[in-house]
């Protein structure tokens, strides 16, 4: 008992030599910790007399509680200086003129879509656009899609309910816009349709850009210039060429795929064909008049083979290291 004052003594001398936390917990332990000066006096009340135990316990309570609080005095100092170090060196100097604000830019694929309307608009055609969500009749039934066509089984088509899809394709732009017009006509039908389909080189929603011209005179030797015309100011390739292979669209007769030459060989580019009699029946236009050729090609591929991206998915996962390059 008669070391209290000493140990109370010590304790604070110790502490105050503490210049971290670390070493202030090493010297908690050296007075409060399981064989602690103090904890080994609280354990030695039990040999006292019961009138001794009384007074000697309250002596050991009053030095413990100065440890305590010489030991938490301590602590809130090293932590405040230590807080006021890390403030000192974050310290901003708000008279220092700040970064710039960085320049924002269009995605790719929007960039693709403008450069594709310029270049058909300055060949006289008319940009169209129509609905995403679509009654079956205009995007299949309208296009001579017939009942038990795959195109129309819910693998591949989203349906909305019975009688209403997300569009798979913007071919009932044009069946909208040649319900409301005659010919002759020209346009484009850029825009999103949606598939079941989801890879590298696929995704369920994309954006396709359809063309139509229906005139009198129009033929098969027109819907080559004019695709080929395309692609040689698009890729800005004046060698680039373009073949067509025999194929079957339901809304086409005759119908082709599209391959154009490409690093020394063919790339299939999109589908295309004279528009079907039996189309423009469903819309009002007298077959027997007029003629007409469609196409369409894959935005996203466009733009792929032009800023030469090898993985459809870039353009949807919104990272800024690759949208930042387009800017």
């Amino acid at each position: 008992m008669q070391n209290l004052e000493q140990i109370l003594t010590d304790a604070q001398r110790e502490f105050a030599a503490c210049s971290n936390l670390v070493d202030l917990e090493q010297a908690k332990a050296r007075f409060l910790g399981k064989s602690g000066a103090l904890t080994d006096l609280l354990k030695g009340l039990g040999k006292l007399s019961a009138e001794e135990r009384p007074a000697a316990g309250a002596a050991i309570n009053v030095v413990k509680q100065g440890v305590e609080q010489a030991l938490q005095e301590k602590r809130d100092a090293i932590l405040a200086a230590e807080q006021a170090q890390k403030l000192a060196s974050e310290t901003l100097d708000v008279t220092l003129p700040a970064r710039g604000k960085s320049q924002g830019g269009l995605h790719p694929v929007t960039l693709t879509l403008q450069r594709i309307e310029e270049l058909f608009h300055s060949i006289g055609f008319e940009v169209a656009e129509g609905p995403e969500i679509e009654t079956d009749f205009y995007n299949f039934t309208a296009l001579n899609i017939p009942e038990d066509h795959p195109a129309r089984a819910m693998h591949d088509t989203f349906y909305v309910d019975e009688q209403h899809v997300l569009r798979t394709h913007t071919s009932p732009v044009q069946v909208h816009y040649m319900q409301n017009r005659q010919p002759p006509l020209r346009i484009i039908a850029p825009g999103r349709v949606y598939r079941v389909d989801s890879d590298a080189t696929h995704s369920p929603m994309f954006h396709q850009v359809e063309g139509l011209w229906v005139d009198e005179q129009v033929s098969f030797a027109n819907l080559k210039g004019v695709v080929q015309d395309f692609l040689q100011r698009f890729f800005e390739r004046d060698d680039l060429e373009v073949r067509f292979r025999p194929s079957f669209f339901p809304f086409t007769e005759p119908s082709a795929e599209m391959d154009m030459s490409w690093n020394g060989g063919w790339l299939e580019i999109g589908g295309c064909g004279m528009v079907h009699p039996n189309v423009l029946g469903h819309v009002g236009i007298d077959a027997e008049k007029y003629r007409g050729f469609a196409f369409g090609l894959g935005v996203e591929r466009l733009a792929m083979l032009r800023y030469g991206v090898n993985d459809l998915r870039l353009f949807f996962d919104n990272d800024l290291r690759f949208l930042k390059q387009f800017s």
